[in-house]
């Protein structure tokens, strides 16, 4: 049987064969996609044998072609494996990509980004070659048909596959550095936007910068896979082709994940070309992207060449600035005010931000005031530094919600020492720092007021202290999280430094008669 641990030794075999030749962000394409095909291959060989036992011929053919996907041999892994050799391995992994694609709608345009013939990336056949040839070899012994998958009895054969492929994204986030914050939000972050926007069978989850689609993937399955519809867009082309591999590896096929400029050009909109509703939004974006609005000026036609191009409410023909337009070097309330406009009529938002989106006045602070204003605002949720890759900066998570009863904001400042493990790369939040985020609330949501207001960790906050706040939303102005250090008593001190200095002379002293016994002193 095939374990977690044996799929993560072949991924991690992988990464070896390619480190130190490109950079991490890079070769994760290429062992990505090669699992991905080991995959392919692998099912579909077993779904041909069990069909095999029923039908022959004609027949056998026929229903081969109602498989969810179909593969000619040479674009098999194991077709690529026995042509390892082969002068010319580069292209016949590109041509089995290409066929894959061409016989598989689901699939279409999933690994045009990648190219395993390329010599800016791999250099000359005399490099390249011999690189191709040990990825293959590294997944030659990987057996990932579904019947040889080891589960425990929660799982499905393709939870455990879809789980190694996502805990190597995290590791190749973990090796790319700043690269890696496009494509990965952390698996215990995930977890509590999750649970705050808390998905219900037959309602509509979207990310709108959904990356590798980890963080959808875990909001979805708190609704159940299979009754929940899945939407999610995202402006790099080779991480939505890991998001739709992310997908299709944990048995989604349904999915509507899409390329393109969430905020330029936002492409799940209804019939009426408005943007599409969501009951549940979830979303790690771009801290504070500079240039965000340039898309809404793609030929230039907006420029004036005495000033660079000024975004206009009237722009936005989905009028989701008509608020106030965010300053052109910070896009966090750009996106926040795209999650508003597709919030359902009892949608719910959950997104990761830098904090700077709570207290900066000008257009943001006339945004904020806005928000507040119209009752969206329903809790604010600050995290410990260092949990993010590409970025060190403690951050918060914002939470929206239509049709609120009430007016309060829950304030939760989850920062401290107490609430997350210190680790040397990247802090984490362990399961009861995260219990204790969620259930505080489910307090405040539930009206338990006692429980939901926890001294130095929350606090829930009327709208007349926000508004005497000035719509400052910055959490220390709720939640006060001062310690009193203790009393330094300078008797005590004063005597341990007296017999610091009596050890020290009483240790000079004997040092003295060891140097006059050698004639040194």
């Amino acid at each position: 049987m095939t374990s977690f641990d044996d799929i993560k030794k072949a991924l991690w075999a992988g990464a070896d064969t390619f480190r130190d030749t490109i950079d991490a962000a890079n070769y994760k394409d290429y062992v990505l996609s090669m699992l991905f095909v080991k995959y392919l291959s692998d099912t579909y060989k077993e779904n041909v044998k069990e069909l095999s036992k029923q039908y022959n011929g004609i027949r056998l053919e026929r229903q081969k072609s109602q498989l969810p996907f179909v593969l000619k041999e040479e674009c098999t892994f194991d077709y690529l494996l026995k042509h390892k050799n082969a002068v010319d391995i580069g292209g016949k992994i590109n041509e089995a990509l290409t066929g894959i694609e061409s016989s598989n709608p689901i699939l279409s345009g999933l690994f045009r980004t990648i190219d395993f013939n390329s010599h800016g990336n791999l250099g000359g056949k005399e490099q390249k070659n011999p690189i191709l040839r040990n990825l293959l070899n590294d997944f030659a012994d990987l057996d990932l048909r579904p019947k040889q998958i080891e589960t425990n009895q929660e799982q499905i054969p393709a939870d455990v596959i879809g789980d190694a492929y996502e805990y190597m994204i995290g590791e190749f986030a973990t090796m790319s550095g700043k690269k890696a914050g496009t494509f990965f939000t952390p698996q215990e972050i995930s977890e509590v936007l999750a649970q705050i926007v808390e998905p219900k069978p037959n309602e509509r989850v979207y990310d709108p910068t959904c990356g590798s689609a980890s963080l959808l993937i875990r909001t979805a399955k708190k609704g159940g896979i299979n009754k929940v519809a899945i939407y999610g867009q995202e402006v790099g082309t080779s991480t939505i082709s890991l998001a739709r591999m992310n997908m299709f590896l944990h048995n989604i096929t349904d999915a509507k994940l899409v390329q393109g400029d969430t905020l330029a050009n936002p492409k799940h909109l209804d019939g009426d070309g408005n943007l599409m509703k969501f009951d549940c939004i979830v979303a790690n974006m771009p801290f504070s992207k500079d240039k965000w609005a340039s898309g809404f000026n793609p030929g230039g036609e907006f420029f004036d060449s005495k000033k660079d191009f000024t975004m206009e409410p009237s722009l936005d023909r989905w009028h989701r600035f008509d608020l106030g337009v965010p300053p052109a070097s910070k896009g966090d309330w750009a996106f926040l005010l795209h999650m508003i406009a597709s919030m359902s009529t009892s949608g719910r938002v959950a997104a990761v931000a830098p904090h700077g989106v709570l207290f900066r006045g000008a257009s943001e602070g006339r945004i904020r005031e806005a928000i507040v204003e119209k009752n969206l605002v329903d809790a604010v949720i600050g995290l410990p530094e260092n949990l993010f890759y590409g970025t060190s900066i403690p951050a918060c998570v914002i939470v929206f919600k239509k049709g609120r009863k009430n007016t309060d904001v829950l304030f939760i400042d989850a920062s401290g020492k107490d609430n997350y493990e210190k680790n040397k790369a990247k802090n984490k939040l362990r399961s009861k720092d995260i219990k204790k985020i969620i259930e505080t609330y489910r307090a405040y949501l539930s009206g338990n007021k006692k429980k939901a207001e926890v001294e130095k960790y929350s606090h829930i906050a009327k709208l007349q202290e926000i508004i005497d706040n000035e719509y400052n939303l910055n959490i220390p102005r709720y939640v006060d999280t001062f310690e009193e250090e203790e009393q330094i008593d300078i008797s005590a001190v004063n005597a341990e430094i007296a017999d610091i200095k009596g050890k020290i002379a009483g240790v000079e002293r004997e040092m003295g008669k060891y140097l006059k016994e050698l004639e040194l002193g």
